[in-house]
């Protein structure tokens, strides 16, 4: 297989210190066990990493940039859902 044939997949990593994946970058695989080799190598060198995620970027779906005022309308109006009536207590971390 040609490298013009690979499939493009995203890469997400968990650093130690973080709580959640994060997107790292792109790369080009023939399939999703290189895709998982080749993240690694790129990167996680320095072992920043514990976790790595890829997923191919024509599996990813998303929501139409020119169509985010209607299609995230429907949270404006349920106010209940934002965190400003809530106090954090102090010492809580990592809410």
């Amino acid at each position: 297989m040609q490298n013009k044939e690979w499939a493009l997949y995203e890469v997400f990593i968990r650093t130690r210190a973080g709580l959640s994946h994060r997107h790292a970058g792109s790369l080009h695989a023939a399939d999703d066990q290189m895709a998982l080799d080749y993240a690694r190598d790129t990167y996680t060198r320095r072992s920043e990493g514990v976790s790595l995620w890829v997923v191919r970027s024509d599996q990813i779906v998303a929501s139409d940039p020119a169509e985010s005022a209607a299609f995230f309308e429907p949270a404006e109006d349920k106010i209940y859902r934002h965190p400003t009536f809530y106090e954090i207590p102090d010492g809580v971390e990592n809410l």
